[in-house]
């Protein structure tokens, strides 16, 4: 690698951690400067910087200076979650005629894939070049068993940023026997800088017109409810804290959003955008996933020291997660959520970032 050469992969040695293996990041960035950072372990997003619309460029991803601290986070931040994001009921799922027993790391269920989920892995990595122009690609394998999951899963996640400022991730998997499998990118997103203060009063658009209710452990229920004459009508823009302290069981079980919304459509499609009206930064989501897990960070730990030492209290910073519906082992009526031997998994999410004029 060519160090400061626009466009290229960078590599580095990141950090050692304490049991001797080696973490190592790479810098994408693009002729304006705008790119962003990412990690082997966890497949992690570091950094994200985009310009404002005076062309300042600020970091818009929360996390940490050092990878240690990524080993302790407990809120997945700028990870790639698997084997299966999100939640399952119990710790339990039946595939094949027989029955699996999962940790339950978020009594009583399943979290994230379990206790060491991908985002604690060391993945391997390499620089590539792809159609939208250079890029990273992180693969791993996930063996049978691994976290009480069937099936040894190659998997793998590239990263490209274009000179738009896309960032365009791609999701690819393969199994030697059926297994649930569901990838998300967990960032957390602050428009107006991470570490800036609240999110609340960022503008949230999601092209939904249901989203998936949840009992008192955060599992769907398994009714596909309408967002019409909710707090979770995001159908025409709004401030996201506008309804987050409306009097409503649902968002009184999340402690704000923490709900996936079912996504119109088919195929790549644009599903939402996120707006900071003061810096002028927009995001637009993109995916082929058929649901959106919105969370506004209500339990971020205010006393965790991030980047530049500041801290991230909860409703700093929101989560928008592409992904399979939780709890889809268990809920047949909701879109299957399996990779099998002849059924592999492939999937496209972009977060484009754009500035607007006052």
């Amino acid at each position: 690698m060519i160090a400061g050469q626009i466009g290229v992969a960078r590599e580095e040695l990141f950090e050692t951690l304490e049991d001797g293996r080696e973490v190592s990041r790479w810098t994408l960035r693009n002729a304006s400067g705008a790119g962003l950072t990412v990690m082997d372990l966890g497949a992690t997003i570091l950094t994200l910087e985009v310009p404002d619309r005076d062309g300042r460029l600020a970091d818009v991803v929360t996390g940490f200076h050092r990878a240690a601290d990524y080993m302790r986070d407990t809120a997945y931040h700028g990870a790639v979650i698997g084997r299966f994001a999100n939640r399952i009921a119990g710790g339990r799922f039946a595939l094949g005629g027989r029955d699996y027993v999962l940790a339950t790391n978020n009594p009583p269920n399943t979290l994230h894939g379990g206790q060491s989920g991908f985002d604690k892995r060391l993945w391997q990595a390499e620089a590539i070049q792809t159609s939208a122009g250079e890029g990273v690609r992180f693969t791993l394998v996930s063996p049978a068993g691994d976290e009480g999951f069937p099936g040894e899963v190659h998997v793998s996640t590239t990263y490209a940023w274009t000179a738009d400022n896309h960032l365009i991730i791609d999701y690819a998997a393969t199994s030697d026997a059926p297994s649930p499998f569901n990838v998300t990118q967990h960032s957390y997103w602050n428009l107006a800088g991470a570490g800036s203060g609240s999110v609340m009063d960022h503008h949230l658009a999601i092209a939904a017109e249901t989203y998936l209710p949840v009992d008192g452990t955060m599992i769907p229920t398994g009714e596909i409810a309408p967002v019409a004459g909710t707090p979770f009508d995001f159908r025409t823009a709004k401030p996201v804290g506008r309804d987050i302290e409306a009097a409503d069981e649902q968002l009184a079980r999340g402690g704000g959003y923490d709900h996936t919304f079912v996504l119109g459509g088919e195929g790549l499609r644009e599903v939402a955008v996120l707006a900071d009206p003061q810096s002028g930064r927009r995001m637009i989501v993109s995916t082929d996933l058929p649901g959106l897990q919105l969370y506004t960070g209500n339990f971020l730990d205010p006393a965790a020291s991030g980047k530049q030492g500041r801290p991230y209290p909860p409703r700093s910073a929101i989560a928008l997660e592409t992904q399979f519906f939780p709890d889809s082992p268990n809920q047949p009526q909701f879109p299957p959520a399996v990779i099998a031997p002849d059924r592999p998994f492939a999937s496209r999410t972009i977060y484009a970032f754009e500035s607007e004029a006052v």
